[in-house]
């Protein structure tokens, strides 16, 4: 189980630095499988496993999406000034998707997860703005469209785990940003999601004893391990093609991408 999640941290760690996503859309279809497939749909892990998945996922997006914003800060590729007025509001409506995670049953949160996948990849295929080559500049939110966009962003993003990539990426690209410009913002975007939505998961249910020593509320702590490892190897791997990717090939690669991992969940039992 842990040499398969060595090997899928790293490919977390190529899409989060190069697609702003790979947490999430990697990690929870790979961890309710695994999770289903070792200890059984009726065990206690079992039972509880897409909310230990969207938990573990979360957390492995603290390192992940600090090393990938450390890449990118690197690289010059942030646009600091626009990133700076979201991570508010999104670490507050990361606080209100967990604690909704946490009261929500798992197959609640899987439907959910499938629901906003299929919305997100027929917006950006339907709709213009998303597929077109863009320039570098994006065009700023007013203030109160800020506040409820980053709001939202941190809800979503905590309720089903997967970041604020699925969010920020389209938005960013329909502002006027190229993919390797919405993709490096969305990882300090993501950070706030991280830590306030991991802190909520773990603090909402801590009293969750029936999993074993090896948790902190509903994140599993060995899989993280090797998930953080996987993922800082392939974060390095995957930094040597930032900015080197063709917009419309990179928009397109993103897509493709989501409509993989929409298929995984929707298989899954």
């Amino acid at each position: 189980m842990y040499s398969v999640l060595l090997l899928c941290g790293g490919v977390a760690g190529v899409t989060t630095v190069l697609f702003g996503f790979g947490g999430g859309f990697v990690v929870v279809p790979l961890m309710y499988t695994l999770l289903i497939s070792v200890h059984g749909p009726d065990s206690a892990a079992g039972l509880e496993a897409m909310h230990i998945a969207v938990a573990t996922s979360t957390a492995l997006m603290i390192f992940a999406a600090s090393l990938s914003t450390w890449r990118h800060h690197r690289r010059r590729t942030v646009q600091w000034h626009l990133v700076r007025p979201l991570v508010g509001y999104i670490a507050i409506g990361a606080v209100l998707g967990a604690a909704a995670a946490v009261s929500l049953s798992g197959d609640w949160v899987r439907w959910a997860f499938i629901g906003y996948l299929a919305i997100t990849i027929a917006d950006a295929i339907l709709r213009p703005g998303f597929l077109h080559q863009a320039g570098g500049d994006v065009r700023p939110m007013p203030r109160l469209v800020t506040a409820m966009t980053g709001t939202f962003i941190g809800t979503v993003a905590a309720l089903l785990g997967v970041g604020g990539s699925v969010m920020t990426v389209p938005l960013m690209r329909r502002r006027g940003a190229s993919m390797t410009t919405a993709t490096a913002m969305a990882n300090p975007l993501s950070l706030p999601m991280a830590v306030s939505g991991t802190a909520t998961y773990v603090l909402l249910s801590a009293s969750n004893t029936a999993l074993g020593a090896w948790y902190a509320g509903y994140v599993d702590l060995r899989a993280l391990l090797a998930l953080a490892v996987g993922s800082w190897l392939g974060i390095r791997l995957g930094s040597l093609w930032i900015g080197r990717i063709p917009d419309r090939i990179h928009a397109g690669v993103y897509l493709l991408l989501l409509t993989v991992v929409l298929a995984v969940m929707v298989v899954m039992h």
